[in-house]
């Protein structure tokens, strides 16, 4: 069975930083890719980062570049977001997602249930 779990949203501050976690187990692993989307309310979900698990390449949306970083940590199964200098556009429901290629929601096969991020201004 497969089960992506997010943690760690929450309200956090314009200018703050929050760090989100996905724990993956089953047949995820069989996807090299881990990614993050998000949705803010009224608009569809959109791509933000990448990330590989066989050789730790990294790809982001033009948004995020230089304030969000993705990793990952084998031994425990978990990729991360760290979100750095946050703004309110961050605000929506943060996607963690298994999949082989891409920024398109239909290159993953499998997602989380979501986390609730809300910037404050």
């Amino acid at each position: 069975q497969v089960q992506l779990v997010e943690s760690g949203g929450g309200l956090v501050q314009a200018g703050g930083s929050l760090r989100l976690s996905c724990t993956a187990s089953g047949r995820a692993f069989d996807s090299d890719l881990m990614a993050w989307f998000r949705q803010a309310p009224g608009l569809d979900r959109k791509f933000v980062a990448r990330i590989s698990w066989r050789d730790h390449s990294t790809y982001y949306a033009d948004a995020v570049i230089g304030r969000f970083t993705i990793s990952r940590d084998s031994a425990k199964n978990t990729v991360y977001l760290q979100m750095n200098n946050v703004k309110p556009e961050d605000t929506g429901v943060y996607y963690c997602a298994a999949g082989t290629a891409g920024e398109r929601q239909n290159e993953y096969n499998f997602w989380g249930q979501g986390t609730q991020v809300t910037v404050s201004s």
